[in-house]
């Protein structure tokens, strides 16, 4: 008899079912996330599982690698594309496991990237480096806010790199608004340290593998942003198409067509943040290093607003990066921007 498998898993708890081919349920528990304890549970059936389904939450770790230590087929659900059917009028755990074990069992359960399990952690540094990166940012705009608001000028950014403990003093002779722009200051300084900490154990771990060695020939993308492209696209062979590479990279836009009509817009939130943020960084650097590109930016921004313009950099420096890692030659300006 051929069984299938779901885990509907929560912070501190799953729920826990296995049906057969007529989507009986064989068995259906809550249990504690611990990983002992579930597969003694499973143990029973796993001669007979097919395979067993996971949700792509964010604490999945730990039981993906240790179902698959133990032999068990896991499938990663991709529950931003599952939709069950509108008209139920109750739903809880115990459903939504069951609903992804039928899935699966029909074979048609929207699956996601099991990232290799070796090669996490060196990514999780470069997502903890971009992290510290923003922190940055966040305390550099709250100084200019701040001065904006109490003195009526305005700061560049550069500027408050370059202020000193005695420059706030005299800029702001208030002591609490003083006060509150050191803090920002030292956060930032703190931010500072432990991003270049996070990039020399980074470059120190891995090293551009030979598919990926190109990505520093296009304009924008330095040593760390493609660690980054690298890191999270993992196996660019995963992406049929340049299509769906870009989708990923959340690099078009989403719309309901009906009729010829437009009827809402579909999740633009699904796929990689940090492969949004690294190609929307390349585009911002390309637009200021590449005469060709910033023409190409400047044509579009006349157009359109300047937010749409640089998405439309950075999509194009998506597509071409995509056949770069696909077929491994370096960039060519002129396929990517005419």
């Amino acid at each position: 008899m051929k069984l299938y498998g779901a885990i509907d898993l929560h912070s501190t708890n799953n729920v826990t079912v296995v049906i057969d081919e007529q989507d009986r349920v064989v068995y259906q528990k809550r249990l504690p996330n611990d990983l002992a304890l579930i597969l003694k549970e499973l143990s029973v059936y796993q001669s007979e599982l097919q395979g067993i389904v996971v949700e792509s939450t964010y604490n999945w770790y730990w039981l993906v690698d240790g179902l698959m230590a133990e032999g068990y087929k896991v499938h990663l659900a991709n529950t931003a594309a599952i939709q069950q059917y509108e008209g139920l009028k109750y739903t809880d755990d115990h459903s939504d496991a069951r609903w992804l074990a039928h899935l699966l069992r029909l074979g048609v359960l929207p699956q996601g990237y099991i990232y290799p399990k070796a090669e996490r952690p060196v990514r999780d540094l470069l997502r903890k480096r971009s992290q510290m990166v923003r922190q940055r940012t966040t305390n550099l705009l709250s100084i200019q806010n701040l001065m904006t608001r109490n003195t009526g000028s305005s700061l560049s950014a550069n500027q408050i790199k370059g202020l000193d403990i005695q420059q706030v003093d005299e800029l702001l002779p208030n002591g609490d608004l003083a006060l509150a722009v050191k803090a920002n200051l030292s956060v930032m300084g703190s931010a500072d340290e432990q991003t270049e900490i996070l990039e020399h154990r980074v470059t120190e771990l891995v090293k551009l593998r030979p598919q990926f060695r190109f990505l520093k020939t296009v304009p924008g993308i330095g040593e760390i942003l493609a660690l980054t492209i690298m890191l999270e696209t993992g196996d660019i062979r995963r992406f049929s198409s340049v299509g769906n590479f870009a989708s990923y990279c959340r690099c078009v836009g989403s719309q309901k067509i009906s009729n010829g009509k437009k009827k809402g817009k579909g999740n633009t939130k699904n796929g990689n943040k940090y492969l949004a943020w690294a190609f929307v960084e390349a585009a911002n650097f390309a637009i200021r290093f590449n005469s060709k590109i910033k023409s190409f930016y400047q044509r579009k921004k006349a157009k359109t607003k300047g937010v749409v313009a640089l998405k439309a950099v950075a999509h194009k420096l998506c597509r071409a990066c995509y056949y770069i890692m696909r077929d491994r030659f370096p960039f060519n300006i002129t396929k990517a921007f005419g």
